[in-house]
């Protein structure tokens, strides 16, 4: 199987040597999105808006690939304080409707750019 470059304008460009996602077979895997607001290039002080960002940054980047956030199978969400997780759970739960996809959440040392929030997603293309 061939893989494909996934790249939107409608999310954050790489800030490295990787892409936005990649599309093997019938998914797409992301990279990890921070929550960058694409419009300012700025990022939000909470964790509640962190989340939104980093979610619509996903979205942006599954739509592009040919698919929606309801075919998203898996997600790991990387938050800099685990003490974030019941907020970030409330924001989390809005960009998913029915089945929630499997999911992985770590509390990891730093994040890039100082992050709160990173998260990463494998989707379905149906």
């Amino acid at each position: 199987m061939a893989k494909k470059v996934v790249a939107t304008n409608n999310a954050p460009g790489a800030i490295g040597p990787y892409s936005q996602g990649i599309i093997i077979g019938n998914l797409v895997y992301t990279s990890g999105q921070l929550p960058i607001n694409i419009e300012t290039g700025e990022m939000p002080d909470t964790i509640e808006e962190q989340t939104k960002y980093s979610l619509k940054n996903v979205e942006a980047i599954v739509k592009e690939a040919g698919s929606t956030m309801n075919n998203v199978i898996k997600t790991t969400v990387f938050l800099s304080d685990m003490n974030n997780f019941t907020k970030m759970n409330e924001v989390y739960k809005e960009f998913f409707d029915g089945e929630f996809p499997a999911r992985s959440c770590v509390e990891v040392a730093r994040l890039p750019k100082d992050a709160l929030i990173e998260i990463e997603v494998i989707a379905e293309i149906k």
